[in-house]
């Protein structure tokens, strides 16, 4: 009868062995490398350079004379090629007049200044209302101070509400204000009762 020497059979299971350890090793290394997806936000905010602010109050002053006031609960720096200031967890600004009165409020659920370019994108439930009550109802808004008269401007749909009317429309230029405002392309206007007008 012919039989497989013994050194043939422990050569073949220490040939497995030197399999398995080195396959065992590397599946546990990939198993350790996984980060979580917190891991992964906090390694790229701290390599991007995000500085972090709670509760933020700015106050933008021109010649000594309050212009805004910004408040938001979230702030968020972010020192990249195009460096930005994000506020992803809604602000309000309130806009100052000559006479350091409030004369418009501005608020909205997500807010991005561009440095480089010196205006603020805004966006979801956004809303102007001056000191009359108008209000303004928007899903996207630019704010760009170097556009005297026309600070405020979308190319989006717009909802306009004054103390007889809700105009809606297509694309709209206003004062930072809101005193004065053009409707690029009006779709439809409805007579209400003042009743029902908004508080300012």
């Amino acid at each position: 009868m012919f039989s497989i020497p013994v050194y043939f059979r422990r050569s073949n299971i220490y040939y497995k062995l030197l399999l398995f350890i080195p396959v065992s090793f590397m599946m546990i290394m990939l198993a350790s490398c996984g980060n979580s997806d917190k891991e992964v936000n906090e390694y790229n905010s701290k390599s991007l350079g995000v500085e972090e602010i709670t509760n933020a109050d700015i106050n933008y002053t021109l010649g000594g004379n309050a212009k805004a006031k910004l408040t938001s609960p979230l702030m968020l720096r972010v020192q990249d090629a195009s460096a930005y200031v994000e506020f992803p967890k809604k602000l309000h600004v309130d806009f100052f007049s000559e006479t350091g009165t409030v004369d418009s409020r501005l608020d909205a659920l997500y807010g991005k200044y561009l440095e480089m370019e010196s205006k603020v994108f805004l966006k979801d439930s956004v809303k102007v209302i001056n000191i009359k009550g108008d209000t303004l109802y928007c899903d996207e808004l630019w704010w760009d101070r170097s556009r005297k008269g026309n600070e405020f401007y979308t190319e989006l749909p717009v909802r306009i509400r004054t103390k007889t009317q809700i105009i809606n429309g297509v694309g709209m230029e206003a004062s930072q204000d809101f005193k004065s405002y053009l409707i690029k392309k009006v779709t439809g206007i409805i007579n209400v009762a003042n009743s029902d007008f908004p508080v300012y």
